[in-house]
């Protein structure tokens, strides 16, 4: 929406966690004398600390908080809705002549610089930081922003056609778009969040909205090798670029390149493809990549301790990342640590994988891990392996107890979980950082 649109509208905010934070702190600067509503599931006092200052300080706020905030909703023109909460939670408290918005739509039809769009089901994080540290290389006026940085709204007050910002994309941020950015990259699509969508055919649908509404002049940079992403880009009207024409010895030698994984490689082909188009020279480019550093809970290389080489993958949070995991390791992996949250994947393919390479101990968390141990019994009766041997854990003390006791000398130890952390864990971080926490401890 255009900022003269809203001018006129009873506005609420939906959501005050970070984002709705920014988007406060924006429609305040640019109506100063506004009622704007504001509206969170969380009560006042439970609610973080430098929102409930921001809101107290404010006399022309009205909340709607607690169990009952759903109901606010009727009494709103435009909800500008945190991408966290659910379209399905939404739908029963709204009409169709209300106009629900987001601040991902907001800074895309404002905005007066270019804007790089990234997205996946993974990989998109290293991808943007990765595309971000090469324009930053040759000096452009690149900012990083969206799911890995920081909220974009505020940005727009010194917005000039010569500003970057470089965005990381969730399916979510997309959802309800109407305006795709000049240059879009498409990684790839998985199943996941299939409890947010109504099916994964709907999760599909936003994910293409990052070049739905691109023109002939824009760019998409896609992964052929993907068939979801393929069919996507067959139907763009961008310019394509797919990512597997890309050869990487030309820019830089595979050994300078500091990511594992032949997945990540398809991610530094991407960002090498954004820097041609921004025409970084080939030695900015080269620079840029060797000089990068992974990011936390991916693959992270913890540590040797007593023998045992651990990695933080915190972030696989579907099968197929973890599967990749285990494949970066040339199939070397001893112990593996998986499951949490059920969104109702099939674990079939990493069943599969665990039973044909060298894993000889799996630890499982709730709730997924009983799922997967049942479905590795399962493939194991079609072609009669040496099963793993599997223990069940209820916290990570015990898990990484469990990884020194099982895990021989030389032998590499994989947090990779192919689960969301939410059972027993509030995000990926708090599961990855207590994964280092514990390793480190416990070797003393």
């Amino acid at each position: 929406m255009r900022f003269q649109e809203l001018a006129t509208k009873k506005i609420l905010i939906l959501g005050l966690g970070k984002e709705g934070r920014d988007n406060f702190k924006f429609l305040r600067k640019i109506f100063p004398h506004k009622v704007l509503g504001a509206a969170d599931r969380l009560k006042l006092k439970e609610l973080n600390d430098k929102v409930k200052k921001m809101i107290r300080l404010d006399k022309r706020v009205k909340l709607h908080l607690g169990p009952n905030y759903l109901k606010s909703l009727k009494n709103y023109d435009v909800i500008l809705k945190s991408p966290g909460i659910s379209p399905k939670t939404i739908a029963p408290f709204i009409t169709k002549e209300q106009r629900i918005t987001s601040q991902t739509e907001v800074f895309f039809e404002n905005c007066p610089g270019k804007i790089v769009g990234i997205t996946a089901t993974k990989g998109k994080s290293t991808t943007t930081s990765l595309i971000y540290k090469i324009l930053k290389e040759d000096d452009i006026r690149a900012h990083l922003v969206g799911n890995i940085g920081r909220p974009v709204l505020r940005l727009l007050l010194s917005a000039t056609p010569k500003d970057v910002y470089v965005y990381e994309l969730s399916s979510h941020q997309l959802l309800g778009l109407k305006k795709s950015p000049q240059a879009a990259v498409l990684l790839n699509i998985f199943p996941e969040h299939l409890d947010y969508y109504r099916g994964f055919k709907e999760y599909i649908k936003a994910k293409a909205n990052i070049t739905r509404y691109q023109e002939e002049k824009d760019y998409l940079i896609f992964n052929s090798k993907n068939e979801i992403v393929k069919k996507i880009a067959k139907s763009s009207k961008a310019q394509k670029r797919d990512l597997n024409s890309v050869k990487i010895k030309k820019i830089i030698s595979i050994k300078d390149v500091p990511l594992k994984g032949k997945f990540n490689l398809q991610n530094v082909k991407a960002a090498i493809l954004v820097g041609k188009i921004f025409e970084v020279p080939d030695k900015k480019i080269a620079r840029a990549i060797k000089n990068f550093k992974p990011l936390p809970h991916r693959l992270e290389l913890v540590g040797t301790f007593r023998g045992i080489t651990f990695y933080n993958d915190a972030l696989a949070t579907i099968p197929e990342s973890t599967i990749e995991a285990i494949e970066a390791f040339d199939n070397n992996v001893q112990t593996i640590i998986l499951g949490g949250f059920d969104r109702g994947l099939n674990f079939k393919k990493l069943a599969k994988k665990v039973l044909e390479s060298k894993i000889k101990t799996v630890i499982l968390f709730p709730t997924t891990g009983e799922r997967i141990w049942k479905e590795i019994l399962q493939q194991a009766q079609h072609k009669p392996p040496k099963l793993p041997q599997h223990f069940f854990a209820d916290n990570m003390p015990e898990a990484v107890r469990l990884c020194y006791q099982e895990t021989k000398k030389d032998g590499i130890c994989l947090l990779s979980t192919a689960s969301p952390s939410f059972s027993i864990f509030r995000d990926y971080k708090e599961k990855g950082n207590l994964f280092k926490k514990y390793v480190k401890k416990y070797v003393r």
